[in-house]
This record gives structure tokens, C-alpha cells and sequence, in this order.
């Protein structure tokens, strides 16, 4: 039995500190662009910036993205416009359109004032890097 004025010895050379360190894949985030599981048609994944991780499932019609407390998508960072960019879904195609932000709107690393996006479709919007996915319907 130890003493109190003895050392703590653990009984195994297992470190008392736990470190997480995710292994990337891509097929569950749908970080590939291809797909995501769901009856959705669009989706965004945010795959670098403060939400990496989230999904937004673009409904038909008109979505903004911004910092602005009324945005559909809400970006809070300073780099982000308050009224950003609006993803427009009509008839199974899905658009982008940049709204005279200050720091622009990116599509696969070119400046984008209007495009048509596709799945895999990388749009940066200030720190935020969003991958273009498709539902299964």
C-alpha cells in the first residue's frame, strides 16, 4: 500500500491526457461532393471555417447567406457580407449569385459573380469553405 508522501505510480504507462484526432472521410461527410444520404435535392457542407461539419439543405427558391441576423444561412464571421450570397434552387438546378459583397463570392477558387453550381462545387464565402452536395432524389 503507498504512502501519501510516496509518488503515484500508475499501474500501466498509459498517458492520463486523452487526444481526439479525427480521421477524414470524406464518403461519411459527403466531403467528396457526389452525394449525401437524404431525400433532399441540394445541399451545403461546410467543410473548413468556425461550423465545419454543418449541412444546410437548400429548399427550392431563393437562400441567403450572410452575417445578417435575417440570413437563411447565418455566417458569423467578419469576412462574410450581412447579405452575401444567394443560392437560388428552380427546376433541379441550383445557382449562386454573389450580392455586391465586399470580399466576394468563390467557386472552386475563381471569382464567381453568378454560376451554376454542380455537385463537388467548392464556394468560399469569407473563412468559409462550403462543398456542394446532391440528395438522392
Amino acid at each position: 500500500m503507498a504512502r501519501y508522501d510516496e509518488p503515484h505510480v500508475p499501474d500501466d504507462d498509459r498517458d492520463s491526457t486523452i487526444t481526439f484526432t479525427p480521421v477524414r472521410d470524406a464518403s461519411a461527410s459527403g466531403a467528396s461532393g457526389s452525394t449525401v444520404a437524404g431525400a433532399f435535392g441540394w445541399a451545403l457542407i461546410v467543410e473548413t471555417g468556425p461550423q465545419a461539419g454543418l449541412t444546410y439543405v437548400l429548399a427550392d427558391g431563393d437562400t441567403i447567406a450572410g452575417r445578417g441576423a435575417n440570413c437563411d444561412i447565418f455566417l458569423g464571421d467578419i469576412t462574410v457580407s450581412r447579405e452575401h450570397a444567394r443560392f437560388s434552387v428552380e427546376d433541379g438546378t441550383l445557382r449562386i449569385q454573389d450580392l455586391s459583397s465586399t470580399n466576394g463570392t468563390y467557386v472552386n477558387g475563381a471569382w464567381a459573380d453568378a454560376y451554376a453550381l454542380s455537385a463537388g462545387d467548392e464556394v468560399i464565402i469569407g473563412k468559409f469553405h462550403l462543398i456542394v452536395a446532391r440528395g438522392n432524389i
